[in-house]
């Protein structure tokens, strides 16, 4: 009896901070469950430090799983929602104007109770959105809009990261939602905004008055997400004014189908890096790969750390991609950290190019490769890696190759791993496939 006792009295002396790391790792049904332990157990139940992070999933073809859990997510929020600083919305494959009418009821009051109760929500992220699509309806648009807006206007003094990557909206309507984060003061204190993709397509919002007034209130910017159509000379004198002491990242994406026709100096850039020292810029092209589009926005004064150029398997014989890694990149040798190509070059090859580059990035860490390139440009590379020529940490390449049989590719591949293994498995993130592309 003695034996069968002696667990109960451990679980019971189970100190609290114990037992809410336990609780930390339950799923709200589990909590639920544990809760009607003892009182104790209760207790820990309400314990603030268990609700401070929530994910609210709307899915938009539910199953009765799906739906259980989507209403739990949402009762635990509601009921500990005075505890939440972290709250993340997602939409889940939305498919008619109905459900999208449901949504908007719902979050309309999900955000006007935290609205009254909560006072520690310092992270709001709702991605993806895409309010131009046809099933919102424009009431139900304009609705859901005014609600955010409200919402964030009475979380303005507290909230410090807001993220509505993917809303896509119009010029007005963007503005007034940023606005709302200034509107009690006229200078808005958030430290990290991702606006990628919050603009319609097609918007020249580089040309706007009211969106670099709507800027002009953000006074302590440390991450700055947005698209190239956003960038001008004023926005970056914005940013120079007003963030350049707290300024550390800007996040740019460059889309083909967004207008970035606009021409930028490098003047500005240049003040803008010399007021803000810690600045560093990631560019995300996406199909914009003429070398004439890609030089009017890569400039020399441009702190970059990262670069990506995707073209998404579409390829153009009147794009060549030697000019850009020969003319363009090399001018970021000295801070480029990352690169990402992904290129359909099935009209050219590119091995000599690409390794001179690499060697010439001296702060160059990470690389990731789909191209078509010969297999002995990774036996080149790795022996350039093991002489200490470069200091990649992370290779990951994948050679296209037309031919339907690889075998002799993955043959020669697994060769020169055996050949650098000792490296390989010592120093390096390593991934390298063959990728027929018929």
């Amino acid at each position: 009896m003695e034996d069968d006792g002696e667990p109960e009295q451990s679980w019971a002396c189970l100190p609290d901070v114990c037992l809410r790391h336990i609780f930390h790792w339950l799923d709200d049904r589990d909590r639920s469950r544990a809760a009607l332990v003892c009182k104790k157990w209760s207790c820990t139940m309400h314990s603030g430090s268990l609700w401070r992070c929530r994910t609210i999933t709307f899915y938009g073809q539910p199953s009765r799983a799906r739906t259980l859990e989507f209403q739990s997510a949402l009762w635990y929020t509601k009921k500990f929602g005075k505890y939440l600083k972290h709250l993340e919305i997602k939409l889940s494959n939305p498919y008619n104007t109905p459900f999208i009418k449901k949504f908007q009821v719902i979050m309309r009051g999900l955000l006007s109770h935290l609205g009254k109760c909560n006072s520690h929500l310092v992270s709001l992220s709702i991605k993806y959105l895409e309010l131009d699509c046809l099933i919102w309806k424009n009431v139900v648009r304009a609705q859901f809009i005014k609600n955010l807006a409200a919402f964030l206007k009475r979380m303005s003094n507290q909230l410090d990261y807001l993220n509505l990557k993917g809303a896509r909206i119009t010029l007005e309507e963007g503005c007034e939602l940023l606005n709302s984060l200034s509107s009690l003061t006229n200078r808005s204190f958030i430290s990290e905004i991702n606006i990628e993709d919050f603009f319609s397509l097609h918007l020249s919002v580089y040309s706007s008055a009211l969106f670099h007034q709507t800027m002009s209130k953000f006074h302590r910017l440390t991450i700055l997400s947005f698209n190239y159509n956003c960038i001008s000379d004023e926005l970056l004198d914005i940013l120079r004014e007003h963030s350049s002491h707290s300024l550390c990242t800007l996040n740019i994406k460059c889309h083909i189908h967004d207008p970035h026709g606009q021409v930028v100096s490098g003047m500005s850039w240049a003040n803008l890096a010399k007021r803000a020292p810690k600045l560093n810029v990631n560019f995300f092209f996406e199909r914009v790969m003429k070398h004439d589009h890609l030089a009017k926005i890569l400039l020399v004064e441009i702190p970059v750390r990262s670069i990506s150029l995707r073209s998404c398997y579409f390829s153009d014989p009147d794009w060549t991609m030697r000019p850009t890694l020969t003319n363009l990149l090399p001018a970021y040798w000295h801070g480029l950290q990352k690169l990402t190509l992904e290129l359909n070059n099935d009209h050219e090859l590119l091995d000599n190019e690409l390794l001179q580059l690499i060697l010439s990035c001296k702060r160059l860490l990470f690389l990731k490769v789909w191209a078509f390139l010969s297999v002995s440009f990774m036996e080149r590379l790795l022996q350039n890696r093991a002489e200490r020529k470069c200091i990649l940490t992370t290779i990951k390449v994948r050679i296209y190759t037309a031919q339907d049989d690889s075998t002799e590719e993955e043959r020669l591949l697994a060769d020169i791993y055996r050949k650098f293994k000792y490296l390989i498995d010592s120093e390096l993130n390593y991934f390298v496939i063959t990728y027929p592309v018929v």
